[in-house]
């Protein structure tokens, strides 16, 4: 597949994960006490698959590649998306720092804990809609085939050399048994991906 469809494809995981965020919250404020590993499963995740493997191939191939081809960093989507990158991350260590407390009953962690993970719910559905959408689009516009083919053995390589081998895997399984936890939709490998570049619909891994 084309890099941007890898990327949508992993966009999809995020969006799962997502979605468990905001049951947590949901039960949160409703009183109930939610397992406090669960949040600091939330946080690996996202640190290590959206953060350093997903925004990784975006920080240090793709978005590079597309300067190179004319598309420019400030100004456009490109430095657009790297601030919500930033915006996120500290919202991530927000929730981070707030579970000890929450595990310790504090009010106030509880508190900070809805706070930033709510915050980085609200922040990922619109940006993942924009790199759907718009950024990618575009990278597929003005992207050669040979830059894309160097593309796709570099995020492989991500894969390989940064993320790890097997991560993929326990994510899934993660993401499987959060799902069964907070009942959100879909679980398993029964969520579509809708490919913005290709406008087809085909099942997900995640």
């Amino acid at each position: 597949m084309k890099p941007t469809q890898e990327l949508i494809h992993e966009h999809r995981a995020i969006e799962r994960m997502l979605g468990i965020l905001s049951e947590a919250c949901d039960r949160i404020e409703a009183g109930e006490k939610v397992d406090p590993s669960h949040l600091e499963s939330a946080v690996e995740f996202i640190r290590v698959f959206a953060d350093k493997c997903h925004h990784g191939k975006e920080e240090d191939l793709l978005f590079p590649a597309m300067v190179k081809a004319g598309i420019p960093k400030e100004g456009g989507p490109i430095g657009a998306m790297l601030a919500e990158h930033t915006r996120g991350r500290e919202l991530v260590k927000g929730l981070a720092d707030a579970i000890p407390g929450y595990r310790a009953d504090e009010p106030e962690a509880k508190q900070e804990v809805v706070r930033n993970a709510r915050g980085y719910v609200y922040l990922l559905g619109p940006h993942i809609h924009k790199e759907d959408f718009i950024l990618y689009p575009t990278a597929d516009r003005v992207l050669r085939p040979a830059i894309q083919d160097y593309l796709s053995k570099a995020f492989a390589k991500v894969e390989d050399e940064i993320v790890g081998h097997g991560v993929h895997e326990r994510f899934h399984k993660l993401l499987d048994e959060l799902e069964a936890v907070y009942e959100t939709a879909p679980t398993g490998g029964n969520l579509e991906i809708i490919d913005a570049n290709e406008k087809s619909v085909r099942p997900s891994q995640y």
